[in-house]
Parts: C-alpha cells; structure tokens; sequence
C-alpha cells in the first residue's frame, strides 16, 4: 500500500526545498533581541512608610508577646 496525503495543498508549500527543508532567509526570527527594560537598573525610594507600617507590626507582636508572658508568669490574673 502506498501512502498518499489526502491533502494535495500541502505538496505545493512555498518556500520549501525537496525533502521538507527551508532556504536560508525564508523564515523571520523566533524572537526579538531585546527584552525586557534597557539601560541602567534605578534603586526605587520606597520612603518612609514602609519603615513605619514594619515598626507598627513589631510592637503589636511585642505587646501580644509581653500579654501571654505576663499571663503564664501569673502577672495578668
């Protein structure tokens, strides 16, 4: 038995050398040559609140710390 392709459109590509190859220059490149953003990397200034909303954190874990020590202690009765 002989395989044939049951779509003849696909004998007929363009561009395509014997054997199923491509010329060079036919096919665009995979992918452009520059990705993502150029030129020198500028540390952002996160200012101050940053610092503020982490010390506001610290000392309510700090209270909740010192209640539960009071409280085992016998302290908070």
């Amino acid at each position: 038995m002989t395989s044939q392709n049951p779509d003849p459109a696909d004998n007929n590509l363009t561009g395509l050398e014997p054997g199923g190859g491509v010329p060079p220059g036919e096919t665009p490149p995979g992918e452009g040559t520059s990705v993502g953003p150029q030129g020198p990397r500028i540390p952002e200034d996160r200012g101050f609140a940053q610092y503020l909303w982490i010390i506001m954190i610290a000392v309510v874990v700090l209270f909740v710390l010192l209640f539960f020590v009071g409280y085992i202690v016998g302290i908070l009765d």
